[in-house]
């Protein structure tokens, strides 16, 4: 079976950049509105078109038609006839949502309470499990999982405002919950004085003070979103810096959120999302509160593993897919996939070429641009110079 060109979707959320991606394919920039996501997959909210021998065809749809040649029967009776993964390449230019996602277990039974219930709030799109990681393609920042409470602590107190001391006694108590709670159900009428007060503290605050880093983000986030305990939730996490190719790795319950810069993402194909703040929308605390997983993570970066020349990968404890970089600097010979089934490959460097399309020519990969390897393909070899990104699932 032939490899076959795919062209994704690009979502234009508020939150992306009206650059990053335009640059990357090649497309005049800056671009009339954000363009936040490019979305490859066979997610039924946005599915890739694919170039097949009888013309343009949705992915999902190709898949339908025929799950155990597109996806192999493997892929098939563990996930049943749906492409489980969604490879998206994301570019923030402000800071996104603070959210996290539920286990599988729980978004089945969730999901199955929502449906049966029209009086719940509608907090589930699917009934799947969301674990995604992000692999940085440029300098990146991000907020991800609780850090040790006593840091929280002193991050908060550092403010030295009164209101806040139950957060204080909480997180100096290591609870996590309850200082999460406290801050999300702050009363709506006084959160805009709260965030006032703590931007203020920030500005009169000298670079020199040991929490200038907190105090630095706080007056960021707020600059953002006025008024959102977020602000304050946000020091609660985790500050990372990713240089290009380091990973963070968020599985269920982890609370974390996107600040700024470039990469490949790699989730679950779930849309399943709950928000904890830096977002107009809709915070169910109750909801994310049976989600969240109030764990300390020492240590949110994962480094890449080689596992032969010019393949890296990043390992992440689950079964729903696996992220593969392939660099070719010139002198290589073609490097095969190191997995097969159902594969996505997109480039982000160079000219590269992978597999064979539906006339048997090699089909081509520029800088953004994207091809979809079904299960019926066999093995595959990458060729030229340049850097492909290979989402798959485990074999």
């Amino acid at each position: 079976m032939s490899v076959f060109p795919l062209t994704g979707v690009v979502r234009p959320y508020a939150w992306g950049s009206r650059t990053v991606i335009a640059e990357l394919q090649g497309r005049p920039a800056p671009t009339g509105e954000p363009e936040a996501e490019l979305w490859l997959g066979a997610h039924p909210g946005d599915p890739s078109t694919v170039t097949a021998s009888d013309g343009p065809a949705k992915l999902d749809a190709l898949i339908a038609a025929d799950p155990k040649a597109q996806l192999g029967e493997q892929v098939e009776a563990a996930f049943g006839p749906r492409l489980p993964y969604l490879l998206k390449i994301l570019a923030a230019e402000s800071p996104l949502s603070l959210q996290a996602h539920p286990d599988s277990a729980y978004a089945k039974q969730a999901y199955a309470r929502q449906e049966a219930d029209p009086n719940l709030p509608k907090n589930y799109t699917d009934a799947y499990h969301k674990p995604e990681m992000l692999v940085a393609v440029t300098p990146f920042e991000a907020l991800c999982g609780f850090r040790a409470p006593s840091a929280a602590a002193d991050a908060i107190e550092a403010f030295q405002l009164p209101s806040l001391a139950p957060v204080v006694s909480a997180l100096r108590g290591g609870d996590l919950r309850t200082a999460v709670e406290t801050l999300l159900t702050w009363p709506a009428a006084d959160r805009p004085a709260l965030i006032d007060a703590v931007t203020a503290a920030a500005r009169a605050a000298g670079p020199a003070q040991p929490q200038a880093a907190s105090f630095a983000l706080a007056e960021s986030l707020a600059g953002h979103y006025p008024g959102d305990p977020g602000v304050l939730v946000a020091l609660l996490l985790n500050h990372v810096r990713l240089a290009p190719g380091e990973a963070i790795w968020m599985p269920a319950g982890n609370l974390h959120a996107y600040l700024r810069g470039a990469g490949v993402e790699l989730m679950a194909a779930s849309d399943n999302v709950l928000r904890g703040g830096l977002t107009p929308k809709r915070v169910d605390v109750a909801e994310l509160l049976n989600v969240l997983r109030f764990e300390v993570l020492d240590d949110p970066i994962l480094h890449s593993t080689t596992v032969a020349p010019g393949v890296d990968t990043w390992q992440v404890p689950v079964g729903d897919f696996v992220l593969y970089r392939i660099t070719l600097d010139g002198t290589r010979p073609p490097i095969e996939v190191p997995v097969g089934g159902p594969r996505i490959i997109v480039a982000t460097a160079g000219d590269t070429f992978v597999g064979e399309s539906v006339d048997g020519t090699p089909v081509e990969l520029t800088p953004g641009t994207a091809a979809f390897a079904p299960a019926d393909a066999g093995a595959i070899k990458v060729a030229g110079t340049g850097q492909v990104f290979v989402a798959a699932v485990p074999a």
